[in-house]
């Protein structure tokens, strides 16, 4: 049986070093433009990594233990750097920190394409 599975990270069956990858690029782009358009599989992917990213940036633990988990989820130093920038505007909030927009279907393979940009 496949319970417990996350439904929304198959990524169209990729193995999981290559979602893996997808998802430490994509949530590293968002952080440093400060808003993305990717197909809705894949924003539907990200999704759950960001609210934790800034769950713990938010959290009480020293800034060094904050790098330390943010550190392997993104690529670059900027994208953390953005993290911590980003997580002091929402002290006062509790979850919901991203916004997917749909905007249109792609013309190559008609698939959903979306905005997700912080709230």
């Amino acid at each position: 049986m496949r319970h417990r599975v996350k439904k929304h990270l198959h990524l169209k069956g990729k193995d999981q070093a290559h979602r893996k990858s997808v998802v430490r690029s994509l949530v590293s782009a968002f952080f440093e433009k400060g808003s993305i358009v990717t197909t809705n599989k894949r924003a539907l992917a990200i999704t759950p990594t960001i609210e934790k990213l800034i769950e713990v940036a938010k959290g009480p633990t020293t800034e060094y233990n904050k790098i330390r988990y943010i550190a392997p989820e993104v690529f670059t130093e900027a994208a953390s750097r953005a993290i911590m920038s980003v997580a002091k505007n929402y002290t006062e909030r509790h979850g919901g920190y991203s916004r997917i927009t749909p905007i249109k279907y792609r013309d190559g393979d008609g698939a959903l394409l979306v905005k997700i940009e912080l709230v």
